[in-house]
Order: structure tokens, then sequence, then C-alpha cells
């Protein structure tokens, strides 16, 4: 089979065969901007024709990469924790204390550091009933659990997802609503009270 050629204005020849799509690169590309819809526009103001728009390719083509939006979004969640797990690893690591985990926890929350892409897409999804029943059941499969199992004792779901609660709230009011309370405080000070917060949490004293 002969490949089909054209001439351009300076006649020099160009291949006019169809290029194979590369699945992985394309797949890659729309949970990219799934991600990046979300994370700006939550689950209900991100589009399947926009966040196909900005991978390059059709609508059609992520249905049949992804099977629906939920699919899409779930996935786009479950990346966007992993990518940006920061406090998790410090929690699951063996030994962790309260005073290292409010440090981490506060390392990464400054008003001039970018929101993580998870929390933002979580955030701004909130509102939305299916898409809040989607991040529950990733929270408590993944974060909750993991956070539970490495803590032990009594009432570990409860107070690994007071732990939860008590990043999230950190991450809202000191980096996205700039609380000056907590925006505009000391590290050191916010530390010496919230690391006593998560050693409660720890040693099961909650």
């Amino acid at each position: 089979m002969s490949t089909s050629v054209d001439f351009d204005d300076n006649s020099r020849m160009t291949d006019t065969t169809p290029r194979r799509r590369d699945a992985t690169a394309t797949r890659r590309a729309i949970l990219t901007s799934a991600r990046e819809a979300f994370a700006e526009m939550g689950y209900d103001g991100a589009g399947v024709r926009e966040i196909a728009a900005r991978a390059g390719v059709t609508a059609m083509l992520v249905n049949r990469y992804f099977g629906s939006k939920e699919n899409l979004f779930a996935e786009a969640v479950a990346e966007g924790m992993a990518r940006t797990a920061v406090v998790l690893p410090k929690i699951l690591s063996s030994g962790a204390t309260g005073e290292e985990i409010a440090k981490t926890l506060l390392g990464i929350t400054g008003a001039s550091d970018t929101p993580m892409e998870g929390f933002q897409i979580l955030l701004r999804s909130a509102s939305s009933r299916r898409a809040a029943e989607i991040s529950r059941e990733l929270i408590e499969r993944h974060q909750q659990k993991a956070i539970a199992t490495a803590l032990g004792g009594d009432l570990a779901a409860q107070r690994a997802a007071l732990m939860l609660s008590l990043i999230a709230g950190v991450q809202l009011m000191r980096q996205m609503i700039a609380l000056p309370a907590l925006a505009d405080s000391k590290s050191k000070s916010v530390v010496r009270t919230l690391a006593p917060l998560f050693q409660m949490l720890i040693d099961g004293n909650a």
C-alpha cells in the first residue's frame, strides 16, 4: 500500500498519512484537563465538552476513555489526592507526632502557596450531591481508612475523620479564605496551638 503525499507551497513533500493516536498520552491529557477544570469550576461547572477542548480531543473520545463524567471526576479526584498528598504520608509515618503533622500542614498552606489541586476539586464540587457522594467514598476508602489503620485503638475511624477535618479546615481558613487570625499569624504560634489537637487524636484521647 502506498503512502499518500502532498506538496506544500515550497514544493516539499509532506506525508498525509494519519498518525496513530497514543492512547496513554491521550488519556493522560484528558485526565490532566479534567483535574484543572474541576479545580477551577467544580463538578457542575466543568462540562465534558470544555474538558475535551482543553485536552485537544472530542467529547466523544472523552466518553470512550472514561465512560462518563462521573467516572472522569472520580479518577480526577483520586489522582488529585495522590499527587498532592503531603500531610498524609507524615501522618502514616511511624512515630509521627502532632507537632510534626502541624508543621507539615502549616508548611503547605501559606498565603503565597497555591492551594492543593485535590483540595480545590473537593471544595469547588461540594455543592454537587453526586460529586460529594463520589468524594466521600474515595476519602473513606483511601485516606480515612489508611489513617484509621495507622492510628489503631478505640474510635480509630472517628479520630481519622477528625484529623482530616482539622487539615481541611486549616487549608480553607488559612489559605483560601485567608482568615487573618490564621493567615497572618506566625507559623510557630499556630503550631503550638494545633499540635496538641493532632497529638490527642494520635493518642486516642478524643
